[in-house]
């Protein structure tokens, strides 16, 4: 299992929250969203999903991934 955390700009509620986590399940991962530091710890296996697989999923949602 490999934890990144990823700086994500545009979450500021609880559907916003809800919306990365969901978002992150899809695709095979999991997420810890840090609203007060905007920021996502996400899990995953590498070889059931890629980073850009991870960032595009958020960015899907209208979130900027840094």
């Amino acid at each position: 299992m490999t934890t990144v955390t990823l700086q994500v700009e545009g979450m500021s509620c609880g559907h916003c929250v809800k919306a990365v986590e969901e978002a992150l399940k899809e695709v095979g991962a999991t997420g810890k969203v840090d609203l007060a530091s905007k920021s996502v710890a996400v899990s995953f296996e590498e070889g059931s999903v890629t980073l850009d697989a991870i960032k595009a999923a958020i960015e899907d949602q209208g979130y900027d991934v840094k």
